[in-house]
């Protein structure tokens, strides 16, 4: 449980393992006995006051680095030992109940994967006859036909959204990006004004794919935002959204292939390469089957994803309060 503190790059980044590792660039923390306890200093290093500071020590132009010098002035307030103890358990029961749900989201997007697989790649869905006819793609199942990933979706590109800069106390959206996929909405997100077409602002439940750089397809889960370029929105109006998301899914590592033989310095695909992936569509009886069973599985993976943020919203509001001593741990 030693506590490890990102000195250069992504500057501020702290977490502790229950396991060995090797650690190079970074800061190992260590507590002075009988003065703090070590998941204590995890939870101060993790506010957001301390990363907002140390991104103002830290130099660099090019990437940031904080010298030991700097981060031993980052000042420090603690409680006595059991409350700091305490603390740290009230604020870890957070982080193991979204660890939890996490987990069950993964077991959950991998049995639903799985499925999907069996009954449109390999044919083992329910009621199947056996009767198969010819296509493009080799036997298929008899009313079964060849299509499009740009067929059953549509693909809305994101907006340059640099041209809608914030207005003063005016309503700004978290500009979401490619680092936004991955890191959820953080201090150093851009915003945008709320003058965009509606078509391009997101919710929580909607599927996104970054087709440049790091390809990505997400549910998104981090709340009202806006769809920068680089970002596709998937959706349909003919198909059900578990229909055009699992499909997605199932050709993203042939995209990222694609990508990764671009010669420029970032890898991306085309909208020609969604016309050339080929989706198998069922007749509609499957396809209402599929949704007795795909959807509600999809919808616990949402559902699960905004129990995580509610968490987390908790968790993050409740840490400064904590550390700060205007909530006390009795």
């Amino acid at each position: 449980e030693d506590v490890i503190f990102t000195r250069t790059g992504q500057v501020g980044e702290v977490f502790t393992k229950k396991y060995g590792v090797l650690h190079n660039n970074s800061f190992k923390v260590i507590p002075k006995k009988n003065l703090l306890d070590n998941l204590f200093l995890f939870w101060f290093l993790k506010r957001r006051a301390v990363n907002k500071y140390v991104q103002k020590v830290a130099a660099g132009s090019v990437q940031l680095d904080l010298n030991h010098s700097a981060f031993k002035t980052i000042s420090i307030s603690y409680p006595p030992l059991p409350e700091q103890k305490s603390i740290a358990k009230l604020l870890s029961s957070f982080d193991e109940k979204i660890g939890l749900l996490r987990e069950q989201n993964e077991t959950l997007e991998t049995l639903a994967q799985t499925i999907f697989k069996e009954w449109f790649v390999n044919f083992n869905y329910p009621d199947a006859t056996g009767e198969m006819v010819s296509s493009e793609l080799g036997e298929i199942p008899k009313g079964w036909r060849v299509g499009k990933l740009s067929e059953i979706a549509f693909f809305l590109n994101g907006l340059a959204l640099q041209k809608y800069p914030p207005q003063p106390e005016k309503e700004a959206l978290p500009v979401i990006k490619i680092r936004e996929l991955k890191q959820g909405i953080t201090p150093q997100t851009d915003r945008a004004n709320t003058e965009m077409d509606k078509k391009y602002i997101i919710e929580n439940g909607d599927i996104l794919f970054s087709w440049s750089g790091s390809l990505e397809v997400v549910i998104w889960k981090h709340g009202k935002g806006a769809l920068n370029q680089h970002l596709f929105k998937i959706s349909s109006d003919t198909y059900p959204k578990w229909f055009y998301y699992y499909w997605t899914l199932y050709h993203l590592r042939e995209f990222r292939s694609i990508a990764a033989n671009k010669a420029t310095t970032m890898g991306h695909i085309q909208r020609k390469h969604l016309d050339e992936a080929m989706v198998l569509i069922p007749n509609d009886e499957l396809i209402k089957g599929g949704t007795k069973l795909f959807q509600p599985l999809l919808d616990k993976v949402i559902l699960t994803n905004e129990q995580i943020q509610t968490l987390t919203k908790i968790r993050d509001t409740l840490l400064p309060k904590l550390m700060s001593g205007e909530v006390r741990v009795n």
